[in-house]
């Protein structure tokens, strides 16, 4: 099998050349570039602001790109342009995309952590620090904020960032929209939305359903997502939204990982069953039928009421999630006390709100905008836990070993200040956390667990932005940061353990500088330099069959660099370029872990680039994208094979035609011209040294979809 290295410096040097040869004289005398809109960002200062003069390193993914050309199905596909953010499809819908935000997030077993969610104004990260991109609905996008660095300690438990969806509101008169898309591997799916505000009351809706064989062995999935959202202004100056969502995925396949050897002879294919030699071609995945099932309902509300210049904002919300996974545990692995068996059931009911007042007001000079606010989380566990055998049947619910009570509550108050005067804009922030964890242990047959952890901790954020001129901007910015393990980290201790009582939250000091500039000839750059050193980090202790536990390993140190690049010229031509480089390191050993020893799960450099063409009336276009990352080690000690460096890249083409009523779109891609075989994702610490996801090879999808306005 081929290996590709990455080499950063080779693909930055061709897309440079490309910028070059596209801004010379000849093109820039044929027509000069218009200034690009600047959408207002909320995240971060709760005000807004045009991104170009947000004090902290936020980029904004708009509609055309979260939806043109794309599935709609993976947050992944939106992300991949945004610098300083890993986004990784495990082709595993069973255990959702794997997202890190400069480092912080890479761990996960599954879900995002160490990343804030929100989706309208509702979180979709549950109080503890874990949360689901699956539920975010990408078929209504408006917009995503992707904001990085110390301003993400403002939103709470959680280090490394805040990534915000905004669905669209129903405005103007009614739509009838369907699409469908095919593709690779089985691939289908078919949503239908309307939308419109025919009187006071705008509505969106939408419906869809997705399904793949799956691009590895044992990795099929359905998918059914359904959105609500009616705006409305209820009163004078009173701005009300009311969202609803579901997702449901009934036996979702997990194809496990694999180890290197096994992805050396078939990427696609799962791991062997070794223990059954009179079934030599069966995999783990298919002997213990690893799957996962998971329906999820939230509901949720905000008022938004201006008084003069100040507001008063109120978000509430609720939800359920209920949740059956199959893992892939052999007895001999369930047999130590405080082992909960290979199937987790759990119903998981959840609410919370976000109450804060704006006041703005003249102050030397300037406006001073202060909000104060108290945000609330609660969520509620009935969690069991079963044999995932009877007798030599395997992947069937066999003897209760766990059945407990798990609650976590979050409570935290914050205080925001932003004066703006002149060419400065200064900002500071306090926010008080608090997490309290309580469990009740009802299955004493392998030891009492009950307990309760509780986790505090202030994070102070100051920043400054300076005006140099209208087309520069210079800002920097400090922050504390503060990080708890999630329940799904507290379970396990060691090899089969109980509850761990014993898991610090980790705390982290944040370092950034940045500049913005928007230059002649359509040109706009977004660079910035970060640094974030933390103590007591979250680190995978033992991990095996879809089971993980934690251990708090010594410091960590993470510093690196971000570039966002973006051109438009008349003639329809637009490029991108989105570069990282990260040094993320043990900045102190532990066990057998040497300092300066590279975090797992974090390339030292990633790198997106696109350039497109559109014509004047957007009736067609076309783009070539590549996307390339450097290697990734898998385990802390970084003894095992890193997954290498790749660089793989992929082609779009679109069309639009309008008639009467009708608005009909078309659309081809083409991910992985060059059928690169690579991973695309790795587990951290697996104890059996299945670390490795592969990646997709040469895969195709075709969309067409068909809109009436009445």
């Amino acid at each position: 099998m081929m290996q590709h290295r990455f080499r950063l410096n080779a693909i930055a040097s061709l897309f440079a050349a490309g910028g070059a040869a596209l801004s010379a004289p000849a093109l820039a005398a044929d027509a000069a570039a218009e200034p690009q809109a600047d959408v207002v960002v909320v995240s971060g200062n709760r005000v807004g602001h045009p991104s170009f003069d947000a004090p902290a390193a936020i980029d904004v993914v708009g509609a055309a790109r979260i939806q043109d050309g794309q599935m709609r199905v993976n947050a992944s596909e939106a992300l991949a342009g945004v610098p300083g953010v890993l986004a990784q499809n495990r082709q595993n819908y069973a255990q959702d995309l794997q997202i890190s935000s400069r480092g912080f997030g890479a761990r996960s077993a599954f879900g995002v952590r160490g990343v804030r969610l929100i989706s309208d104004g509702i979180p979709a990260t549950m109080p503890d620090g874990q949360g689901q991109a699956a539920t975010f609905n990408l078929d209504m996008a408006e917009r995503i904020e992707v904001l990085r660095g110390p301003f993400s300690a403002l939103y709470g438990n959680h280090s490394g960032g805040v990534i915000a969806l905004f669905t669209r509101d129903g405005e103007g008169a009614p739509t009838l929209e369907w699409s469908a898309l095919a593709g690779s591997d089985g691939m289908h799916k078919v949503d239908v939305n309307a939308q419109g505000k025919p009187g006071a009351i705008g509505y969106v809706l939408d419906a869809s359903r997705f399904q793949t064989d799956g691009a590895r062995a044992h990795s099929a999935a359905t998918r059914d997502q359904s959105f609500a959202k009616l705006n409305l202004e209820p009163w004078a100056r009173a701005r009300l939204t009311l969202v609803a969502n579901g997702l449901r995925q009934s036996d979702t396949q997990d194809p496990l990982g694999v180890t290197w050897g096994s992805f050396q002879r078939d990427p696609r294919a799962g791991e062997i069953d070794a223990s059954d030699p009179q079934n030599p071609k069966r995999t783990l995945a298919e002997r213990y039928n690893t799957r996962k099932s998971i329906e999820h309902q939230q509901v949720g509300a905000s008022l938004d009421q201006d008084v003069g210049a100040d507001r008063l904002h109120l978000s509430v919300y609720g939800g359920n999630r209920q949740v059956i996974q199959y893992q892939a545990f052999s007895k001999a692995f369930q047999a130590p006390a405080g082992s909960s068996g290979g199937v987790v059931d759990f119903d998981r009911n959840f609410y919370g709100f976000d109450l804060n007042w704006l006041d703005v007001r003249p102050l030397a000079g300037g406006k001073l905008s202060t909000t104060a606010g108290l945000e609330y989380g609660h969520s509620a566990d009935a969690r069991l836990g079963f044999e995932n055998f009877i007798g030599s049947r395997f992947g069937v619910k066999g003897a209760l070993r766990r059945n407990e009570d798990d609650v976590v509550a979050s409570a935290d108050p914050y205080l925001q200040a932003e004066w703006h005067g002149g060419p400065w804009l200064l900002s500071a922030g306090l926010r008080h956390s608090r997490v309290d964890i309580d469990v009740h242990d009802k299955f004493l047959g392998n030891g009492n667990d009950s307990g309760s952890l509780s986790y505090s901790h202030t994070t102070p954020l100051l920043g400054a932005l300076y005006q140099i001129n209208p087309a520069l901007n210079l800002y920097a910015s400090a922050a504390r940061g503060f990080e708890t393990p999630t329940l799904n980290e507290l379970f396990y201790s060691g090899a089969g353990g109980g509850f761990n009582y014993n898991l610090r939250a980790a705390t982290s000091t944040h370092l950034e500088a940045g500049a913005k500039a928007r230059l002649d000839g359509g040109l706009r750059i977004n660079a910035a330099v970060f640094q974030a050193r933390t103590s007591d980090e979250l680190a995978v202790d033992v991990s095996s069959g879809g089971r993980t536990s934690y251990r708090n390993a010594g410091q960590t140190l993470r510093q690196g660099v971000e570039l966002a690049l973006d051109a438009s010229w008349r003639h329809g031509l637009s490029a991108r370029l989105a570069v990282t480089g990260l040094r993320a390191v043990y900045d102190q050993g532990y066990g057998n872990v040497l300092a300066g020893s590279r975090l797992p799960g974090v390339p030292n450099a990633n790198l997106y680039g696109e350039l497109a063409w559109k014509d004047s009336a957007e009736r067609c276009g076309a783009a070539l994208e590549t996307v390339a990352s450097g290697k990734i080690y898998a385990e802390d000690a970084n003894a095992e094979t890193p997954a290498p460096g790749y660089t793989t890249f992929n082609a779009r083409v679109n069309a639009k035609q309008s008639w009467s009523g009708w608005t009909f779109k078309e659309f081809a891609r083409v991910n992985n011209l060059m059928n690169r075989v690579y991973v695309g994702s790795v587990i951290i610490g697996d104890s059996n040294k299945r670390f490795y996801e592969a990646a997709p090879g040469r895969n195709w999808v075709l969309g067409a979809s068909a809109q009436y306005l009445f």
